[in-house]
């Protein structure tokens, strides 16, 4: 019987009441929302007691205050927050107990609620002996409240106050997986974003994360890596010393940072930073971070720095030591002439001088050249004739290709000046040959000019080697990039040539075919 459960209740009045625990049971286990489960309160307290009004203020997190949480029949002015120990629920929060005002006019303290308020009645929402809030209802009628009505009321109290805290919990719960779904799309992003390879190890070298940069890299996704073991998926580590600093920070918790050379594993070559950190879960070191910073491209290009500074001086060097020749061809040239005018020469002689003459000629000729090229003075154009400077930078490299068993051929053609920097368009020409017989080992480079349509002209540097494949031909005008062995090329020769050309408003092609060989076809504006 309902009687039997509530003996100190009129039964229509323990009836509903348990109607209205019910009900508050049912909410609870249906819904975490706070205020559907305030307003359920509320609905319960008006259908158990027949209260015109009720409010339920809740303890702020100050700790010092009471703030409305759920109301009807109150205004707007009344639902204002109160501290602990002001008016009535003021002090049922500061007592946590009920507090039964049968005449309001009696009260000195009272804080004005309904209108025309006579009687008031507050019990404290309590929740494993800690405050949640307070309930509250007023009447005009004098004497509306008994005590009666405070055991009923502290009981549907103390299931709001359950049904609060298990709200109050799961909010802070959800805020606590939000915030921490946040972070870790935050972290997401960063490891994504940034160009530094990051990837995590556990205790037994399983790799646990991987992040885009690391993919990139070492050209294996993260799908293959992460649950795959370093060792066997990246075998070179081993000889590289990576898996001996790895498990040397499992044991002490040190940090850990080296330079190497790293082969990737479609067999490239690649100059890498690495930092190791331990990945620690209170005191104990639980795996490895390690983040991977590839310094090939910047190695290259402080290679070419350094080799630009290395031609650079030999470039005042050569200008030294032209200098220096020149001065004992210039007596020997005067010498020869003095002997010309001893007398009469026998026809050996004769021809032992002329012989002199031509060869001091030549001499000067190509410290002329060399000079010229290894000048440092500023760059400037004039009207030059293309095939005057092919024939000059054979002269200054001929003795290097014979050394090498290459074979040059030029067929000239009749052609127009050009407005060029003469030092600029040797540069190009040195490069293309050199290339051409680097890339023929031994064989033959064609050295062509003509006439491109009716205002250009054209110089074509055909070689008969291995050619260059169709996936390379897009790449090879750019920076750093070379077919050459490692540490052979810089991969920038290529890239100059075209930005020399550019700059004299001209273009350079490539043309090659495996096994057939190259031909690079420079043309410009002729004069």
């Amino acid at each position: 019987m309902l009687v039997d459960q509530f003996p100190h209740i009129p039964t229509d009045k323990s009836a509903r009441l348990l109607r209205a625990l019910i009900e508050i049971g049912q909410e609870l286990a249906s819904t975490t929302d706070l205020e559907e489960l305030l307003d359920c309160v509320l609905r319960a307290a008006r259908e158990v007691f027949q209260f015109e009004n009720a409010i339920i203020r809740l303890l702020d997190e100050d700790g010092i205050s009471l703030v409305t949480a759920a109301a009807y029949g109150y205004t707007e002015q009344a639902m204002a927050p109160l501290r602990i120990g002001q008016g009535v629920m003021g002090r049922a929060a500061a007592e946590l107990t009920p507090i039964l005002v049968e005449d309001i006019t009696a009260l000195p303290d009272y804080v004005p609620g309904i209108p025309g308020a006579q009687s008031e009645l507050a019990v404290p929402l309590i929740n494993k002996d800690r405050l949640v809030g307070v309930l509250n209802v007023e009447s005009p009628r004098p004497g509306a409240f008994s005590r009666e009505d405070i055991d009923p009321l502290l009981i549907l109290g103390r299931q709001a106050a359950i049904a609060i805290g298990n709200a109050r919990l799961y909010e802070r719960l959800r805020n606590m997986s939000d915030q921490y779904q946040r972070l870790n799309q935050l972290n997401d992003r960063m490891l994504k974003s940034i160009n530094l390879g990051v990837y995590t190890v556990d205790t037994e070298l399983t790799i646990t994360s991987w992040n885009r940069s690391m993919a990139e890299m070492s050209g294996v996704p993260a799908e293959r890596a992460v649950g795959a073991r370093l060792p066997e998926l990246f075998p070179t580590l081993l000889g590289e010393g990576i898996i001996d600093r790895l498990n040397k920070v499992l044991e002490g918790g040190s940090f850990e940072k080296l330079r190497l050379v790293h082969r990737t594993a479609d067999g490239s070559v690649r100059f890498q930073k690495r930092r190791l950190a331990p990945l620690k879960e209170g005191d104990d070191v639980i795996g490895v971070v390690v983040i991977v910073e590839d310094i090939t491209e910047y190695r290259r290009l402080l290679d070419q720095t350094i080799q630009s500074e290395k031609l650079a001086e030999l470039g005042r060097l050569s200008a030294g030591i032209a200098h220096e020749i020149n001065n004992p061809l210039s007596l020997i040239s005067y010498a020869t002439q003095l002997l010309g005018r001893e007398g009469p020469l026998n026809e050996f002689q004769q021809e032992m001088l002329d012989k002199i003459d031509i060869e001091v000629d030549r001499m000067k000729t190509l410290t002329g050249g060399l000079l010229s090229f290894s000048s440092s003075r500023e760059s400037y154009n004039r009207l030059v004739d293309l095939n005057t400077l092919v024939d000059e930078v054979l002269r200054l490299i001929r003795y290097d290709l014979q050394r090498k068993a290459v074979q040059i051929v030029t067929d000239y053609s009749a052609l127009p000046l050009v407005q060029a920097d003469p030092n600029k368009l040797k540069q190009v020409i040195i490069n293309l040959l050199m290339n051409a017989a680097q890339a023929i080992g031994q064989g033959q480079v064609e050295l062509k000019t003509t006439m491109f349509g009716d205002d250009k002209v054209e110089l074509a540097v055909r070689d008969d080697g291995p050619g260059i494949a169709d996936d390379m031909q897009d790449q090879i005008f750019e920076p750093f990039f070379t077919t050459k062995p490692e540490g052979v090329g810089t991969g920038l020769g290529l890239y100059i040539c075209r930005n020399i050309i550019q700059e004299h408003g001209g273009e350079i092609l490539l043309e090659s075919e495996l096994g057939v060989g190259s031909v690079f076809r420079v043309r410009l504006p002729a004069s």
